[in-house]
């Protein structure tokens, strides 16, 4: 563990009782960085990054995990200073800035001057929860995918990717992709409506914990929007991960979305929070 007298101090395995307080202050919130860190033990090599943490002693007031996303995690303002300052001497490693709107915001302003122009922000990002099954019916056409399935999904979820990225995920390499997508799909963590070989419908998974799930890569098939099947079609995901996966579901969409923040909504979810987005 590194200490400096900025009190930036990089975690190891050693350091995992002391972060796991301020990962349980918002375990719903904190879900994606919790499940890395129970998935890695903060080793680096599986983390394939780092994770930092500040504080005076023993006591750790906030973190920031930094590996293909920074995500500072209950960042204080002093907190987000140092990680700026450290981040900004390091140079960019990761691809995006992820988080609450309260620490991104300023972290980003801190960074921009070193780090920018970013290719897209995305300052007003609802954060949706639901932990109760949905109210509405589920569309009963939605299903866990099948591995011998992934030539279906594989194409929906390159072009769910790149429609909301704006890059394709293959340019950093298809197989890593494929790979990451058979994973979900065999981990039962993959969903979606198939209707005659064509995926009209999908949505994963991405990361979960005991204490909760978040949902990520939702997509229609562009010759079905507008036809009202989003919210069903959560409805279906959702009532499956609650009894299966986790007790609360998440997510976050894009303000000026409305066609799917209204899907969301119908199918039971409610803002608790606002991220932000840096796109790099």
């Amino acid at each position: 563990m590194l200490r400096t007298p900025s009190r930036l101090q990089r975690l190891g395995p050693s350091d995992l009782a002391r972060l796991r307080p301020l990962l349980d202050r918002d375990p719903v919130t904190n879900v994606f960085v919790d499940s890395r860190i129970q998935s890695t033990g903060l080793d680096p090599r599986r983390l394939n990054g780092e994770v930092w943490g500040y504080g005076t002693g023993r006591d750790l007031t906030s973190a920031c995990h930094v590996a293909a996303n920074l995500m500072p995690v209950e960042a204080t303002p002093p907190a987000i200073r140092v990680f700026a300052e450290h981040a900004a001497a390091q140079g960019r490693r990761c691809s995006s800035l992820v988080g609450l709107q309260r620490a991104i915001t300023p972290l980003w302003e801190h960074l921009e001057p070193h780090w920018g122009p970013a290719r897209s922000v995305r300052p007003d990002q609802p954060f949706m929860t639901i932990s109760a099954p949905s109210a509405i019916r589920p569309d009963p056409a939605v299903r866990r995918v099948l591995i011998d399935e992934l030539d279906l999904l594989y194409p929906a979820s390159v072009a769910m990717f790149t429609e909301e990225v704006g890059v394709s995920p293959e340019i950093d390499g298809a197989d890593y992709y494929r790979a990451r997508v058979a994973q979900l799909i065999s981990r039962g963590w993959a969903f979606a409506r198939i209707d005659d070989g064509q995926v009209i419908f999908k949505a994963e998974v991405g990361v979960a914990t005991d204490r909760a799930c978040q949902i990520q890569g939702v997509y229609v098939h562009p010759d079905y929007r507008g036809r009202g099947i989003s919210a069903a079609a959560m409805a279906a995901v959702v009532n499956v991960v609650l009894a299966e996966i986790a007790p609360v579901v998440t997510l976050y969409v894009n303000a000026d979305n409305t066609a799917a923040r209204r899907a969301y909504e119908h199918a039971g979810f409610v803002r608790t929070n606002t991220f932000t987005t840096v796109l790099f």
